[in-house]
């Protein structure tokens, strides 16, 4: 038995799809009879950077899971304390999340600082090495954030490239994202939209996830534009909040008179809803700019949603083109072509491939990866 602290979004910040993984490979690991703890935040991004409405969930917080709010992102001194308060604990591992360069002098301070015990061995879980969205000063964070970590686990081909522009010497290993299988079980499609209160009958698609510009949600909304799709009598359920100025999607759905095609759920998710959306859909769209993985993608894969994804980053990799889903160019109308395919395909196509494929992306086999990793590292000196 190993004693393991993960760092990283936890209850009772929302921070998506971090939040929740962090939920379930503590619960893993706990399951497998380690002792496992969250180092969370006091502060996690001040006010005036947050894009969404509220940073803090009104859900209860995950039971039998130990977290420890403590880190204050902008307070150097916070640092310093929580990186002695680690070192004195004296983790056998400690596992960080690192999605986003503002996080690396925090993160980097702590790590270092932790680390002198000694003992404990770091390893990186690295959802983006580089951001989506650049800012000045990526760079420096980033190099600051990866010198003390021990070895890496990336979850994509995208961010393993991204990490060798910085790291060639480290270890690293690729492991796909685990499924999302904390969210319920599959319910019926007619029961989804009633609850949803959707037709029952119509055609729908769905958008999920935080809105941000590079996942592409105005290449869907011109596509819905497209006269094939207004034809075909498809509509398309967005569900997630913006993490941008709305008001130019606002805009854009005005200019191209898509009011009647959309269905637009734009209020923040709580995860005891997440199940009826999946399965109210008939499929999932994700028509990306670009992407390291998604979050999304596990989601369709737990509950039976075939995929449209664009050929970018790691999509292509995780959904296999006419099994799991279908593959297309990042362009309104190669999108609205992939739709139409789908429904043409149809549903049932795709489930077989969906069923079969599931089976390989489970949380003991990101356990031991990590587990076994850590293992091949000499202790801190």
């Amino acid at each position: 038995m190993s004693k393991i602290v993960i760092i990283g979004s936890a209850h009772p910040f929302r921070g998506g799809g971090i939040t929740t993984f962090n939920h379930r490979l503590t619960k893993e690991l706990l399951k497998e009879g380690h002792d496992c703890e969250i180092y969370s935040f006091s502060l996690q991004y001040p006010s005036f950077m947050f894009p969404g409405t509220s940073q803090y969930t009104d859900e209860p917080a995950p039971e039998n899971i130990t977290i420890h709010s403590v880190i204050n992102s902008i307070n150097p001194f916070n640092w310093i304390k929580t990186g002695r308060r680690l070192k004195k604990l004296k983790p056998d591992l400690i596992i960080v999340r690192f999605w986003l360069p503002l996080m690396g002098p925090a993160f980097g301070t702590i790590l270092r600082i932790a680390k002198k015990n000694r003992h404990t061995k770091i390893i990186c879980l690295a959802d983006n090495v580089i951001p989506h969205e650049k800012r000045a000063g990526d760079k420096l964070f980033t190099k600051y954030f990866l010198k003390p970590c021990d070895a890496f686990v990336v979850m994509s081909e995208k961010v393993k490239k991204d990490l060798e522009q910085f790291e060639k010497k480290k270890p690293v290993i690729l492991q796909p994202h685990p499924l999302y299988d904390n969210f319920g079980e599959i319910v019926s499609k007619a029961d989804a939209r009633n609850f949803l209160k959707l037709p029952t009958e119509e055609k729908i698609i769905l958008f999920f996830g935080f809105i941000r510009k590079y996942k592409g949600l105005d290449l869907l909304l011109e596509a819905m534009a497209d006269e094939r799709i207004k034809k075909a009598d498809i509509k398309l359920l967005v569900a997630g909040e913006f993490y941008e100025d709305e008001k130019a999607y606002r805009e854009q759905i005005t200019r191209l008179g898509i009011e009647e095609q959309l269905i637009l759920k734009t209020d923040f998710i709580p995860d005891s809803d997440v199940k009826y959306y999946l399965c109210a859909a008939d499929a999932v769209v994700q028509p990306y700019r670009n992407a390291t993985q998604s979050g999304v993608t596990p989601l369709a894969y737990h509950f039976e949603k075939p995929m449209v994804v664009t050929n970018v980053g790691g999509l292509p990799a995780l959904v296999s083109h006419n099994e799991a889903g279908l593959v297309v160019e990042p362009t309104a109308a190669s999108i609205a072509s992939g739709i139409l395919e789908f429904y043409k395909t149809g549903e049932q196509h795709f489930l077989p491939f969906l069923k079969e494929k599931k089976k390989q992306f489970s949380w003991p086999v990101l356990t031991k990866q990590i587990l076994d990793l850590s293992n091949t590292i000499p202790k801190s000196e």
